[in-house]
Parts: structure tokens; C-alpha cells; sequence
């Protein structure tokens, strides 16, 4: 699997609410130029939508405070990776649904941090879900 180069650095700051306010001011930005659900554009799937909700309800889901911080950090990095990267992802069918197939997109910041951002797709309508992120450690 090729691993993207993204320009955008991981964001910074000590706490959760530090960190989290930064991206979702980067999510309210995007969701404001939309009048239904927030989505970016994504090249490897020829400019179709991704959508980005599902990522803070699976976000919020999380007990360990330090993993959502984890996560956090690299949403502008992901959405940069989806809006540029047209690198094959790693893709298999979801073992608990057969109607999804999981796709799993590699990168890499300008600090050498490697990370994954995972896309679900649904096979019947052809949505695609923005699900996690979170690097390699």
C-alpha cells in the first residue's frame, strides 16, 4: 500500500478541548458550505462525496479520553488525505455487515507520523462514510 505525504500538520494543544475546538472549528467550516450533511470531495473515488458526521459520533463513543485526543489531532490531516489521495486504500468487506466494504487509506505528516483514515462504503447506495482516524504506533 502507497502511503500519502499530506501538507497539513497534526493539530497541537495539552487537553481534549483544546484540541477538539480546533477541528471542529475545521468541521463547522466545511459544514456551513452545505445546507444537508457535511461532506468533502475525494479523489480516489472520482470527486464522490465523503461523508464526515459518522466520524464524531464513533469519536464520542470512545471511553479512553487520551485515544480521542489520539484521533483528534490528525482530523485536518484526513481530510486532506481524502481530498488529494489517489493511491489504492486497503479494502475488505466489514465481517459484522456484508453490505459495507472498510477501506483503509494510509498517510503521513510533514513529522514523519504515520496515520490511517478508514472510509466506510455502503454497497447498496453507494455512500461512503468517513468512520476513524488514527496513527501508527
Amino acid at each position: 500500500m502507497k502511503i500519502y505525504q499530506v501538507k497539513t500538520e497534526k493539530l497541537h494543544g495539552s487537553n481534549f478541548s483544546e484540541v477538539c475546538k480546533k477541528a471542529f472549528g475545521l468541521y463547522q467550516i466545511i459544514k456551513r458550505k452545505t445546507k444537508r450533511r457535511s461532506y468533502v470531495r475525494s479523489a480516489y473515488f472520482n470527486k464522490e462525496k465523503v461523508f464526515l458526521e459518522l466520524f464524531w459520533s464513533h469519536l464520542h463513543e470512545k471511553l479512553n479520553h487520551r485515544d480521542k485526543i489520539r484521533r483528534v489531532r490528525y482530523f485536518p490531516c484526513a481530510l486532506e488525505l481524502l481530498q488529494h489521495s489517489r493511491f489504492d486504500p486497503e479494502s475488505k468487506e466489514n465481517v459484522d455487515r456484508r453490505s459495507e466494504i472498510l477501506h483503509r487509506f494510509a498517510g503521513i505528516t510533514k513529522n514523519g507520523d504515520k496515520f490511517f483514515v478508514q472510509v466506510k462504503e455502503d454497497k447498496r447506495s453507494g455512500q461512503k462514510w468517513l468512520i476513524s482516524v488514527f496513527p501508527l504506533e
